[in-house]
């Protein structure tokens, strides 16, 4: 599958707003901190998840838990991901339960990422809630999944794909959105 890069949709200082904001409205939704921990699923959930605890504890003063969750052995298409599946560590180095989680990622599309997610979260313990925050919402979900806290909502068709870049894995934050080339 070949990709052509579309439309910049976010750049690193929209990316920063955003995170900003939605730091604001997790403080707001939860009235402050105190028993909120935030978890960005591996890969890029991991750095925005970092970035999030770092926004609130700008605003708020208080040192919120932080961990990367590695969903891989819990996604329904595993089997067609690889015959090799690579598993990483998942790192959680406190107790979720009784917690009020808020679940970072990058992109939110079918919803099914995020279903692998609540299963791995839940075998970790049993949070008083779990809240979703994402950065991009494309749509088209397939579960009946929606996200708490949303960077931008960003309609796309099924030709498109949402690329979301990190400085942390990509060396340079920015969302471009990248249409399919038939060849």
């Amino acid at each position: 599958m070949q990709l052509r890069d579309k439309n910049v949709i976010m750049d690193e200082m929209a990316m920063k707003r955003a995170l900003t904001r939605i730091a604001h409205e997790i403080i707001e939704r939860n009235k402050g901190v105190d028993n909120v921990a935030v978890v960005g699923i591996r890969r890029r959930g991991g750095p925005l998840a970092q970035r999030l605890a770092a926004r609130i504890q700008e605003i708020e003063g208080v040192n919120v838990p932080v961990g990367i969750l590695d969903i891989t052995l819990y996604r329904d298409d595993l089997t067609t991901l690889s015959s090799q599946p690579q598993v990483r560590r998942t790192e959680v180095d406190f107790d979720v339960s009784g917690m009020n989680v808020v679940l970072v990622d990058d992109v939110l599309y079918t919803g099914r990422t995020i279903r692998a997610a609540l299963d791995a979260l839940i075998d970790l313990g049993r949070p008083k809630s779990i809240q979703l925050a994402v950065l991009i919402d494309r749509g088209h979900r397939e579960l009946p999944i929606k996200a708490d806290f949303i960077g931008k909502n960003v309609p796309t068709s099924r030709q498109e794909v949402i690329s979301v870049q990190v400085k942390e894995i990509d060396t340079k934050d920015e969302v471009v959105i990248q249409e399919i080339i038939d060849t």
